[in-house]
């Protein structure tokens, strides 16, 4: 016999949704007012949740799931412009040292976190991930690590980098910080474009699920929209209406997995998940400080261009910022190329090392989108 249900499992399926719809509206408006970056993902995340531990006992549909990840890879792929390309040729010897300490030193992290027992098998390892969020988001859940528990050390790192990087552009670094620019919603679009970026959207979707690639209906647009991009075959098209739905759902996606059990597990790690994040954050600081000292790399490119996580965050506070863009976003990249071609393998040997266990055999069974 089914349990009852309760909370907002009384209530119809369509009004559920009509909650979660309006919830994260008002969330993301309201994320927007402050000029937190990655409102319109955070808002509906944060919904998410709300609903998912009231009862709410909804999912957001597989296909759906599918198009936002793809349609995020094609957003990856307009980060990597030839100025980019050209900053990493150029600098490749000094962003890889950087990056790998990076990552070592997030996995240092992880490999303690999980060591104590603080999370469940490898969610502390993925969750410690130094950058890629989202990425890491969609391959922790392939690899089986708790995908909710991971969102929220990953997002939680988001909040606070970009927070410490906002605060430190406006007061720390004298430099001129800014307000994100106002989002056009009715900006003109090249539809042939656009058409193009949604047919490339497809083919992730159809090749990289079926090839049952880690994250594939993410990573095989963003290669193939890269490599059509530097071809100069046609610019990446993504209308702001477009992306909007597209962050909403993976919030969705990551928010309505939450459940009462998965936030008192968080609860009691929190003061451990706050303190990892900022001991990583103040060791890519010292980084900048490197840079900056004996490199002669300005203070706040080159704190933007360490910071361990947000890309797109990143890039809008060093677009509102008097720094090096291409300096930031090229370091930025090579992490994050790294992390998705090296955080698997990473992952699998810390765990082993960790001697830690994939799934937490005490946590209930985890669910993924509607299939």
């Amino acid at each position: 016999m089914a349990p009852a249900a309760e909370g907002l499992g009384k209530l119809p399926r369509a009004m559920r949704w009509g909650l979660l719809i309006g919830a994260s509206a008002l969330l993301a408006a309201g994320l927007s007012a402050v000029h937190l970056p990655a409102a319109l993902l955070l808002g509906p995340m944060i919904a998410g949740i709300l609903v998912g531990i009231n009862g709410g006992a909804i999912r957001a549909p597989r296909i759906a799931y599918l198009c936002a990840q793809a349609i995020i890879g094609c957003m990856i792929a307009r980060t990597f412009t030839p100025s980019i390309l050209t900053s990493v040729a150029r600098g490749w010897a000094l962003f890889l040292p950087v990056v790998l300490t990076t990552m070592a030193a997030a996995s240092l992290l992880g490999w303690l976190m999980s060591r104590w027992r603080l999370l469940p098998g490898t969610t502390a390892i993925w969750g410690s991930s130094p950058g890629a969020a989202a990425t890491m988001v969609l391959m922790a859940e392939a690899y089986g690590a708790d995908f909710r528990l991971v969102a929220f050390m990953q997002y939680l790192r988001v909040v606070l980098v970009a927070l410490s990087a906002t605060l430190i552009a406006r007061f720390g670094l004298g430099a001129a910080g800014g307000t994100p620019p106002t989002v056009d919603w009715f900006a003109p679009v090249h539809w042939p474009a656009l058409a193009g970026i949604l047919a490339i959207a497809a083919i992730g979707i159809v090749f990289g699920d079926r090839l049952k690639i880690p994250a594939g209906v993410m990573l095989v647009p963003m290669v193939l929209a890269t490599v059509l991009q530097f071809s100069g075959t046609f610019a990446i098209e993504l209308p702001e209406w477009l992306l909007a739905p597209t962050y909403a759902m993976l919030g969705w996606t990551i928010g309505l997995g939450f459940t009462r059990q998965v936030l008192a597990h968080a609860a009691r790690a929190l003061p451990q998940i706050i303190m990892s994040n900022l001991v990583l954050i103040s060791f890519c600081a010292g980084l900048a400080f490197l840079l900056t000292r004996f490199l002669g790399i300005d203070p706040l490119t080159a704190y933007l261009a360490t910071s361990p996580g947000g890309m797109d965050s990143v890039a809008i506070i060093a677009a509102s910022s008097r720094v090096d863009v291409s300096f930031v976003m090229a370091l930025q990249a090579v992490r994050f190329c790294l992390v998705v071609l090296l955080g698997p393998r990473v992952a699998r040997v810390v765990a082993e090392r960790a001697r830690v266990v994939a799934v937490n055999p005490g946590a209930e069974p985890l669910k993924g989108p509607e299939r």
